[in-house]
């Protein structure tokens, strides 16, 4: 493919993620879903999903795999109390830790997105909790930042520059990565370099954007077969 017909699709597939977000963010305000019959799993034993979207997104973000891995037989949970997941990474991840205390949440397979496993990989490594969560499967998870996070005006979006300390620290914790899937899209234009996890399962899909693979079947039975241990 010639280079202005590469960059054709790229942008393309960009317009598409941003239609992608318009649709959520206005149906999560419009139509705000019950997630109650989630919380029943409809085959006996299996894990317990918790869902932790990514900055500015609502549960409602991963309705699909929501819907997908309920179908599988799992309970799945969304963090009550994390609405748009606007705090720090720090933050967020005490939430989800004292939810997964106040509802005995053991075997816990995590399943996010963004910025979301980012928030998983601190309750993994740097909560009192985190022997409560088995392993997770991240979505599109900025693991080494965002170099166009640098040059972003809101302070939140530039906690994901490759030079963020904390960002840092926690990609330097390695011990837990075996215990982690990272699903990313070939071409993401938020995130430039990749979500490659050194030490994880990395799983690349043949797919554009950010937001839009959340709803693409191909991702949807990757992150099943993950959530059931199959590789």
């Amino acid at each position: 493919m010639s280079r202005p017909a590469e960059l054709l699709r790229r942008g393309r597939a960009w317009c598409l993620d941003y239609l992608y977000v318009a649709r959520w963010q206005i149906h999560a305000f419009l139509f705000p879903a019950d997630h109650r019959h989630f919380l029943k799993g409809t085959k006996p034993g299996a894990a317990p999903v918790v869902l932790i979207p990514g900055i500015w997104e609502t549960w409602q973000f991963m309705h699909p795999v929501a819907e997908r891995l309920h179908a599988a037989g799992h309970p799945v949970h969304r963090v009550k109390g994390f609405g748009y997941n606007h705090g720090s990474v720090p933050d967020m991840a005490r939430v989800v830790a004292r939810y997964l205390k106040e509802n005995d949440l053991r075997n816990v397979l995590l399943v996010a997105h963004s910025k979301g496993g980012l928030i998983g990989k601190y309750v993994m490594t740097a909560s009192d909790q985190a022997w409560r969560v088995d392993r997770m499967t991240a979505i599109n998870t900025p693991f080494s930042g965002s170099a166009y996070a640098r040059f972003a005006p809101l302070r939140r979006l530039r906690d994901f520059s490759p030079r963020n300390a904390g960002l840092l620290k926690l990609a330097r914790n390695l011990k837990i990565n075996h215990r982690i899937a990272s699903v990313y899209s070939v071409f993401d234009p938020h995130i430039p370099g990749g979500s490659f996890l050194e030490g994880a399962v990395n799983v690349k899909l043949d797919a554009m954007g950010h937001f839009r693979p959340i709803s693409d079947p191909r991702l949807l039975a990757i992150v099943e077969a993950q959530v059931a241990g199959r590789s």
